[in-house]
C-alpha cells in the first residue's frame, strides 16, 4: 500500500512538473504574440494587421451557414477547444488531483472567491457613473495560467513546490468562476428554441460516459453539434467545450498507461499553449497607441481594469488565503513564508488572455476596446514586475535564513 501511494505522489510530481514547464514555455510565446501584435498595430502593418483580423471565413452544410470574419473564429471557435481543455483539466484536479478532497479545497477555493470579488467591486466603484462600462466587471476577475506559471518559473527551485500548486489550484477555481460567468452574464440575444436541441447532444454526451466508451471521436461529433446550437442560440459557444469535457471519461483504454482524459488532455496542451493562446493573444492585444495619452490611463474603464487586477486581485486573494490559514482552516503551503504567499497573490493580478476574452464578451462595440485592452496590458504588467521582484526578494530572503 505505501509502495503505491509513492507512485502515486511520484506520477502526480511529474504531471505537476511537466504542466509547469508546458505553461511557462507557452506564456513566453504569449509575451511573443503580444509583442508582435502591438508592434503592427502602431506600424505601417496596422491596415495589414486589421485586414488579417477581417477575413472572412464561411462554412456551410446545405442551410446551415456560419460565417464570421477571422478574429470572431478565434474568439468563439479556437477559445471553445481552450475551455475544452480547462473543463478537462478541472475534472481530473476534482476528481484525482490536487483538489481531489476538501482539505485542499478550501485554500484555493476561499482565495479564488476573494480574487474574483474584489477586483470587481473596485472596477464597478470607477465605472458607477458609467453606465456604459459596468459590463466588464468580470473582466479583472479572471487570471491567465500561462503567463503567471511563466513568471513563477523563472525562478525555478527557489519556490517552493507548494506555492506553484496553490498558482495553480487559485487559477482553475478562476477558471471554473469565469465559466460560471460567461454563461450567466455574457449570454446575449438567447433563443429558448434553439437552445432547447442542446439536450440532445447533452444527453448523449452522458450515455457515451456512462456506456464507458473510451474512444474519443463520438465526444467529439457531439461537443461540435453542441457548438454549433451554442452558437446559434445565443450561448457563448466555449460553454460547449467544457460541457463536453465534462463527459469525457477518466478510465484507462486498453493497453493505455494513462486515462482517455489525460491522453486527450497531454495531447491538446501543446496546441492550446504553442498555437491557441497565443493566435489569441495576437488577434486581441493590437493595441494602437494613437491618441493615448496619460489621461487615457485615468479613463474609467482602463482605470477600474488594471486597479481592480493589480490591486483587487492582490488584496482579495491574500487576505482570504491570510484570514483562512490564520483560523486554521487550511495550512500554510510547506516551505513557503508570508512574503512570497504574498507574491504569488499578485501574480494572479495577471489577467491577460483570460482578461481580453471576458472583455471581448461585455463590449461588443469597439468604443471601449482601447481602455480594455489599456487596462489589462497596465494591471497585467504590474503585476508581473511586482510579483516577480517580491518572490525573488523573499525567496533569497528564506534561503538565506
Amino acid at each position: 500500500m505505501i509502495q503505491v501511494i509513492r507512485e502515486k505522489r511520484r506520477q502526480l510530481s511529474e504531471t505537476i512538473g511537466d504542466f509547469l514547464k508546458m505553461e511557462a514555455t507557452g506564456g513566453l510565446f504569449l509575451v511573443v504574440a503580444t509583442i508582435l501584435a502591438m508592434v503592427m498595430a502602431n506600424t505601417s502593418y496596422q491596415d495589414a494587421y486589421k485586414a488579417f483580423l477581417d477575413i472572412p471565413v464561411a462554412i456551410q452544410f446545405g442551410e446551415l451557414k456560419i460565417a464570421k470574419p477571422l478574429l470572431l473564429w478565434i474568439n468563439d471557435g479556437l477559445m471553445a477547444i481552450f475551455f475544452f481543455l480547462v473543463g478537462l483539466e478541472i475534472k481530473r484536479e476534482f476528481r484525482i488531483g490536487e483538489l481531489a478532497s476538501p482539505a485542499q479545497v478550501a485554500l484555493p477555493g476561499i482565495a479564488a472567491i476573494g480574487g474574483m470579488m474584489a477586483p470587481a467591486l473596485i472596477y464597478v466603484l470607477f465605472n458607477l457613473s458609467n453606465p456604459g462600462g459596468l459590463n466588464g466587471w468580470a473582466i479583472p476577475a479572471a487570471t491567465d495560467i500561462a503567463f503567471a506559471v511563466a513568471v513563477i518559473s523563472l525562478l525555478g527551485p527557489r519556490v517552493p513546490t507548494s506555492l506553484k500548486v496553490l498558482l495553480l489550484a487559485i487559477a482553475i477555481f478562476d477558471d471554473l468562476g469565469a465559466i460560471v460567468i460567461i454563461a450567466v452574464f455574457y449570454t446575449s440575444g438567447l433563443s429558448v428554441k434553439i437552445l432547447a436541441l442542446s439536450i440532445f447532444p447533452i444527453i448523449g454526451l452522458f450515455l457515451l460516459n456512462r456506456a464507458g466508451v473510451k474512444k474519443t471521436a463520438p465526444y467529439v461529433v457531439l461537443g461540435l453539434i453542441l457548438w454549433v446550437i451554442d452558437l446559434k442560440s445565443g450561448v457563448h459557444a466555449t460553454i460547449a467545450g467544457v460541457v463536453t469535457a465534462f463527459a469525457i471519461p477518466l478510465t484507462k483504454a486498453e493497453g493505455a498507461h494513462h486515462t482517455v482524459l489525460e491522453e486527450l488532455e497531454h495531447g491538446l496542451h501543446r496546441w492550446v499553449a504553442f498555437g491557441i493562446l497565443p493566435l489569441f493573444a495576437f488577434a486581441n492585444a493590437g493595441v494602437s497607441f494613437a491618441g493615448i495619452g496619460l489621461e487615457s490611463f485615468s479613463e474609467p474603464v482602463a482605470l477600474g481594469i488594471s486597479l481592480g487586477l493589480f490591486a483587487g486581485k492582490q488584496i482579495g486573494i491574500f487576505l482570504t488565503l491570510w484570514i483562512t490559514i490564520t483560523i486554521g482552516l487550511a495550512p500554510m503551503p510547506r516551505g513557503a513564508n508570508w512574503g512570497q504567499v504574498y507574491g504569488v497573490a499578485l501574480l494572479c493580478g495577471i489577467g491577460f488572455t483570460m482578461s481580453l476574452f471576458i472583455g471581448t464578451l461585455a463590449f461588443e462595440t469597439q468604443e471601449y476596446v482601447a481602455q480594455l485592452r489599456l487596462g489589462v496590458l497596465t494591471g497585467s504588467i504590474l503585476s508581473a514586475t511586482l510579483g516577480y521582484l517580491l518572490l525573488r526578494y523573499t525567496s533569497r530572503q528564506a534561503a538565506g535564513a
